[in-house]
């Protein structure tokens, strides 16, 4: 319940900020704005109330929200009103100019509130991430995909496509949009190419997780109710030392080692405090014991760089500009076949899925300026129905001094419309099929 809370909450404010952009500027120019929704209200509203010319209210269908303008064709379809001789009111009495910063107001407030929201937390809490240097001090290891990708337990990454990244967080992400990675190997440097096909078995297998820190030595941090862990006795905070009399530095050697030894019969040297203990074992199916890896401790890895106001707003500024960069670079992915990357966009039933399961203030901040500048982003692209498809028409307009008809505007905002209530059903589709599947199993 607090992921889907949270969720709502993330996209109450972005929608309402959003609409109020359009809002705003519509009042600015003297249009009459007819109807302000929270979510769409098909068929019924929750709320609704009619204050001046403006109907205020939240729809049942939790997938965004409209402003609905005098004279304009948007997502209710109204198309009658256009029948009828322009108003000096009406979007459609405006010049193309005014037109065009009314459709691009509220992806100008998605911008500015990640801004605000980016400068606040940096001049509170501090700009906080995970050092790529700190974390790689001992290499990186690398899940399956990513070893028959290229990569091997030890590798350092230098740089993704001639740029070095001090963001781990962002590290991994680079390196799934990038060509080329420069990693430092033994003392010597190698590229390692990806190809679109490896892209997409990463993404499909492993995702982000393909690639984490080298952990020294194996330590318990849990044990998986009746596994072959349970059963040979080990215990949180035991200390893997040896298999089969093998000793080992790191736990993805442990890994490698005992999956060399599926359905067999192992011997595990074990520290238990200042106890050292032989267990007999047996390895599962998997080449697995069935217990969990102690967890990266952040703290142990995380930098903060705390700033003062001044020094808050430019670094906010950047902020939102690499996060709009990573959109289009993330997009160009999608639209890359060979990656399959289009099967793995989420609507938010699947974006709710992998939020907190605890009410954390400044995790949620952080998400809605994130998903602000997404937001903006998907609004920003030529499609008829969303908002650059608008103002794609209106710039053609300016140029060409030639207005689309309104027969003509209808029909590709129907089309429009039809294209994204596809992707939509398509995407929430596949994340409720996941989600029964998951509770299933």
């Amino acid at each position: 319940m607090i992921q889907v809370a949270q969720i709502l909450f993330i996209l109450s404010v972005l929608v309402i900020l959003h609409e109020f952009g359009h809002y705003i500027t519509a009042k600015m120019f003297k249009v009459r704005v007819e109807k302000f929704y929270l979510f769409m209200d098909a068929g019924f509203s929750l709320v609704k109330k009619k204050i001046g010319e403006t109907e205020w209210g939240i729809g049942w269908l939790p997938l965004g929200g409209y402003v609905k303008l005098s004279g304009m064709i948007d997502e209710s379809m109204d198309t009658e009103q256009m029948n009828a001789p322009a108003e000096p009111w009406e979007f459609r009495s405006k010049p193309a100019w005014q037109r065009l910063i009314i459709m691009l107001g509220g992806i100008i407030v998605n911008v500015i509130l990640a801004w605000l929201i980016f400068t606040i937390m940096y001049a509170t809490v501090g700009q906080k991430f995970i050092a790529t240097e700190k974390i790689q001090e001992n290499g990186l290891a690398f899940g399956e995909v990513g070893q028959k990708a290229g990569f091997r337990n030890g590798d350092k990454i230098l740089s993704v496509d001639g740029k070095h990244q001090p963001s781990f967080n962002r590290l991994t992400l680079d390196v799934l949009l990038g060509d080329k990675v420069e990693v430092e190997r033994n003392g010597q440097k190698v590229d390692v190419i990806l190809t679109d096909e490896m892209k997409g078995e990463i993404i499909s297998k492993e995702g982000k997780e393909f690639v984490g820190p080298r952990f020294l030595g194996s330590v318990v941090d849990s044990v998986v109710s009746k596994s072959q862990a349970e059963i040979a006795g080990l215990k949180k905070g035991d200390k893997i030392k040896a298999v089969n009399g093998t000793f080992f530095n790191y736990h993805d050697e442990y890994k490698e080692n005992i999956s060399k030894h599926k359905n067999d019969s192992i011997s595990l040297s074990i520290l238990r405090g200042t106890e050292v203990l032989t267990l007999k074992a047996k390895v599962d199916k998997e080449g697995k014991l069935g217990f969990f890896n102690k967890p990266l401790d952040k703290s142990d890895y995380e930098v903060n760089n705390k700033m003062s106001f001044g020094q808050a707003v430019p670094a906010a500024v950047k902020e939102s500009w690499a996060l709009l960069v990573y959109n289009v670079k993330q997009f160009k992915l999608i639209l890359r076949p060979k990656t399959e990357a289009y099967k793995h966009v989420q609507s938010p039933i699947g974006i709710a899925r992998r939020l907190p399961d605890t009410w954390d203030w400044e995790f949620i901040w952080n998400f809605t300026a994130l998903f602000s500048i997404g937001l903006a982003f998907m609004n920003l692209l030529p499609i008829p129905g969303l908002d650059g498809g608008h103002a794609l028409f209106t710039i053609v307009e300016m140029i060409t001094g030639k207005k689309l008809s309104d027969k003509a505007a209808g029909y590709v905002q129907t089309a429009g419309m039809i294209i994204l209530l596809t992707l939509m059903a398509l995407t929430f589709g596949k994340d409720i099929y996941q989600l029964v599947v998951d509770k299933l199993l």
